[in-house]
């Protein structure tokens, strides 16, 4: 067959693999199909009415995420329909809750979910790094449509939601994250690049699995981590110029450090620190229109002190001084975090993370809290929000309390941290 058949023939077969049963009767004819698959020619939406009952079939999350990952990879338009058209039922499982469960089976489903010639993104190991072109251009040659990519999530896996350290197990995050972008914001699904740093684990349950997928040492040292980012990034903006890159789920040293060696020479964002704090920006305005307290007075106390709750803390701080021009230093004051060791304070007597040095207290003298009860009765917060992945740590007695403590307004509780099982 000469090139320029070849190229027909590609063709054909790119669309037929979208249409699947509506394939029309020419294009079977062309491809040599007739009298190997069902005659009956359908329109899509009995597709989607046939894929839609299959999916609510299944009995558990787990198997409802299986069932339409594999979906995707047999017939991408038909997975979006389904996305865009039952978004509400759909969204829960491509994303939060149930991707933090697929997350944690990644390695033992993956085989079942994606044929081995489907790339659904890029999984660059250390030892990728140094021919790290070749692989972008591996990418590109495994893409049907061979469009480049404008937006990419990007994570090494080692703080996924609250999960901790899943290594490449982490893959489903950018996965999920950009199909809720296609649907919701109307990207060309071609042009989404999900993509894992497999630089290794810490998790002895993942090094000690005969299943996992991922490479089987512990991660690099900071030096190297670095380094090997920094060449993905660079070699991917070369690639690709233009493209949008989201940092996701790393590590809080590294989620900042990254942000801050890139966010200044190309189009990027870290989603936990800044898309959590947009985010969160937002329901808090609204909250503060309905507590009946002025944003002048609140009294703001995080329990958990990652790079979330600090890039949420930091986003509230710009909405105090923009908005209410409240001086930087009097905005930081508003707000107390409690870690996994009490209340943060200059002088507790341990060596503070780089990201928590700033909003260190200073004004309290020789009291330190232990305990979100007893910085409940120091602080006697307005607003109570939780980033810590500690399961109802907002209980009862801490909910009574906060009510207690603000008998003529309404407080604010903001429990935040995912998957459910996490929930504050």
């Amino acid at each position: 067959m000469s090139e320029t058949g070849d190229s027909r023939r590609n063709s054909i077969e790119l669309v037929g693999a979208k249409a699947g049963t509506a394939m029309p009767a020419e294009m079977r004819q062309a491809l040599n199909l007739r009298g190997l698959v069902p005659a009956s020619i359908e329109d899509f939406s009995k597709q989607e009415m046939r894929a839609f009952q299959q999916l609510m079939a299944k009995p558990t999350n787990l198997e409802k995420y299986e069932f339409l990952a594999s979906l995707r990879s047999i017939n991408v338009n038909l997975f979006f329909r389904l996305v865009l058209n039952h978004f509400k039922e759909v969204a829960p499982i491509i994303y939060t809750p149930t991707v933090g469960e697929a997350c944690l089976n990644y390695s033992h489903i993956y085989p079942f979910i994606y044929p081995c010639k489907t790339s659904v993104g890029m999984f660059i190991t250390l030892n990728d790094v140094e021919n790290i072109d070749t692989v972008i251009e591996n990418y590109r040659n495994s893409m049907a449509e061979h469009i480049d990519p404008e937006i990419t999530v990007i994570t090494d896996g080692s703080r996924i939601l609250g999960l901790g350290d899943l290594g490449i197990n982490g893959m489903g995050i950018p996965i999920g994250k950009l199909q809720l972008y296609v649907a919701i914001a109307g990207l060309n699904p071609g042009r989404t690049l999900p993509i894992v740093l497999d630089f290794g684990t810490n998790s002895k349950k993942y090094l000690n699995d005969p299943l996992y997928l991922g490479t089987r040492q512990p991660r690099p040292d900071d030096e190297t981590f670095y380094r090997a980012a920094d060449k993905v990034l660079a070699a991917l903006y070369r690639a690709f110029p233009d493209l949008l890159v989201q940092f996701e789920d790393f590590s809080t040293d590294h989620a900042f450090g990254l942000l801050k060696n890139w966010r200044n020479k190309a189009l990027c964002f870290n989603d936990d620190i800044q898309g959590t704090g947009c985010v969160i920006l937002g329901g808090f305005i609204s909250a503060v229109e309905q507590a009946g307290i002025p944003p002048r007075d609140q009294r703001i106390l995080f329990v958990g002190a990652g790079s979330a709750a600090v890039g949420v803390a930091k986003q509230l701080i710009e909405y105090f001084v923009i908005e209410h021009r409240i001086p930087e230093e009097q905005a930081k004051a508003m707000f107390w975090f409690v870690d996994s060791r009490g209340m943060i304070t200059a002088n507790r007597g341990d060596k503070l993370a780089q990201h928590k040095v700033y909003f260190a207290r200073h004004d309290n003298g020789d009291t330190q809290c232990t305990s979100i009860d007893e910085a409940l009765e120091y602080v006697k917060p307005t607003a109570l929000i939780g980033l810590s992945t500690i399961y109802k740590a907002f209980n009862e007695r801490i909910l009574t309390r906060m009510n207690e403590l603000n008998t003529d307004a309404r407080p604010i509780i903001f429990p935040l941290s995912n998957p459910d099982k996490k929930a504050e």
